[in-house]
């Protein structure tokens, strides 16, 4: 298990490599590519004529672009690091659009190094530029050992985690460190230049098929999704909450798949609110080898800091312990690839949208902007207490910083996407679903030894999505509704027809239970006072149930304990 690095600078790029850890794989004319003992599945160097790369990836459609590659493509045998590479070589960006899979690929290409990331941004990539040159890795940690970069923390960055619970765009929590968006090829250059080109973004389009048939091609999309993501020979886990897309999951891979179905789900104990029965009725109806892990409040507090130091940025999703878990259970088991239903909301049209959609109906305010505050405030978070628990200091520090408003505003106006249901799909798709749910997958189950893969997010379904009338997904007040019936056969009624509950985690049991003295050693310890981010008496009120309370606090609290564990992790300072 490994990721990968590289450098572009003038002046020893191997020694660059060496400095944060790596071993160097090749190196020459300026350039170094080198492997990291960090969870992953980097490999190479991979050549392709006179491209030479390392990566980390995973393709679902490789016997297509085997076949569209002809005599040039590489022999089945070859790992799809090579396979991408040639697609490349001879499609140029093109050949990367084509390929269906999860990437990050590092390519040196004449003088240049050019970094290319997956469509829907499964795998991270960051890069970073100092006087030395440039660096790149699928490693955030890696990047920030760097000696020729002076890195630190990113404040816009801090207000737009505790604004979103994630970070949403290309900025980092570190300083001068970015990272490449989903569906993007990055050129970067000696002169220190960088271009950067779009192969893929979701499009809406016109398509006249009566629903019916727009049902009928979703099936079969959704089918071959799932069959292409399921490992050949092996018993195959499934993430299962009893939700209507993971349950879809599990009956496509229980029909498909020639090998043992193994489903997971998770519980909080008996006085806690869950969806277990719903889970155990599909694992029985789907015949699956079924496994419920109970998660208690004291293993969360024990494993909370490890959990959150395993990531490339935070994300204020009380689950990360228990998701981990999950995936260390799926490798006690000897499997290998789990699926999982992420992707149904932001591709389909989940009930959180339903929020925005009647906000819309009211709104008189003519700004341009107007939307996106609402959206901003449509997550109920940090935003509204933003300026009660920043400190002076760090709220005049930010005064000229772009606003968290510029993530998600060109994606609310008039463009790429004509409806209100459709512009917030693809805000969700190109905010929430890169940069919180697909990257917490992925490196959870890559620190467990094993890899995640998610068929909602497939992207010919997410292009099929785009072309469905927005009624067909929100069908009056019933979300999802084209999803739900492209598997009605599939599943009981009582899954397909069920409204959303979500899984309830005893974030406030935690807080006052076996986390309470850790969050008050973390949050009014000396190493929070000297960062001096939040103003104590803010702090202080939420710990005591006061200020902006229930049934908010517990998830305010955790996004600011889950920030200062990332930033202890990091070593980031004051």
């Amino acid at each position: 298990m490994s990721r990968w690095c590289a450098f572009l600078t003038g002046d020893d790029p191997s020694g660059h490599l060496r400095a944060v850890g790596a071993e160097p794989v090749t190196a020459r004319d300026g350039h170094a590519l080198g492997l990291l003992d960090e969870p992953g599945t980097a490999r190479g160097p991979f050549v392709a004529g006179e491209l030479t790369a390392v990566g980390e990836v995973t393709l679902f459609n490789a016997d297509r672009l085997r076949a569209r590659l002809g005599a040039a493509a590489p022999r089945p045998d070859r790992p799809d690091g090579e396979l991408l590479l040639h697609c490349y070589a001879r499609l140029g960006t093109a050949g990367l659009a084509a390929a269906e899979g999860m990437f990050a690929l590092a390519i040196v290409d004449g003088p240049d190094l050019v970094l290319a990331r997956d469509h829907l941004g499964a795998r991270t990539l960051f890069h970073a530029r100092s006087a030395a040159g440039w660096a790149a890795a699928t490693s955030l940690r890696t990047l920030s050992r760097w000696p020729a970069l002076r890195t630190g923390l990113h404040l816009p960055a801090v207000r737009s985690f505790l604004t979103f619970a994630y970070l949403p765009g290309r900025e980092t929590l570190l300083r001068d460190i970015h990272e490449v968006l989903p569906g993007r090829c990055v050129r970067l250059r000696p002169d220190s230049s960088s271009a950067e080109h779009t192969f893929w973004e979701p499009r809406e389009t016109t398509d006249a098929r009566p629903v019916d048939e727009h049902v009928l091609r979703l099936r079969a999309l959704l089918e071959d999704a799932v069959a292409r993501r399921l490992p050949a020979g092996e018993p195959v886990g499934v993430l299962l909450s009893g939700g209507i897309d993971s349950s879809l999951v599990t009956a496509l891979a229980a029909k498909s798949h020639d090998q043992a179905v193994h489903t997971y789900s998770i519980g909080f104990g008996d006085a806690v609110p869950n969806e277990l029965g719903y889970s155990g009725l599909v694992a029985t109806h789907c015949g699956t080898a079924h496994r419920v892990l109970t998660v208690p409040g004291a293993t969360v507090a024990a494993r909370l800091a490890d959990t959150v130091g395993l990531l490339d940025c935070p994300v204020g999703d009380p689950l990360t312990v228990p998701n981990l878990m999950l995936a260390e259970a799926v490798a006690a088991d000897g499997i290998r690839v789990a699926l999982n239903g992420e992707g149904g909301d932001p591709v389909f049209g989940g009930p959180k949208n339903l929020a925005m959609l009647i906000s819309e109906l009211s709104r008189t305010d003519p700004d341009p902007d107007a939307r996106a505050r609402a959206y901003l405030d449509s997550y109920r978070k940090c935003y509204g207490d933003l300026p009660a628990l920043l400190t002076p200091e760090t709220l005049s520090a930010l005064e000229a910083a772009p606003s968290p408003i510029e993530h998600v505003a060109p994606y609310l106006r008039q463009g790429r996407m004509t409806g209100l249901l459709n512009q917030l799909l693809h805000t969700n798709l190109r905010t929430k679903g890169a940069h919180h749910i697909l990257t917490k997958v992925e490196r959870l189950t890559a620190a467990s030894g094993i890899e995640g893969r998610a068929p909602l997010f497939d992207r010919a379904v997410v292009d099929h999505s785009f072309a469905v009338p927005p009624t067909a997904k929100l069908a009056g007040t019933r979300e999802k509704w084209i999803l739900k019936e492209a598997v009605r056969d599939l599943l009981p009624s009582t899954i397909v027809d069920r409204p959303k509950s979500g899984m309830r985690v005893p974030v406030q049991q935690w807080l006052a239970g076996p986390l309470r003295d850790p969050v008050h050693d973390l949050l009014l310890g000396r190493a929070a006072r000297d960062r001096g981010l939040f103003r104590q008496d803010t702090v202080r009120a939420w710990l005591r149930g006061e200020g902006a309370l229930l049934p908010r606090q517990g998830g305010k609290l955790w996004l600011v304990l889950s920030l200062e564990l990332w930033l202890r992790s990091f070593d980031v300072g004051p």
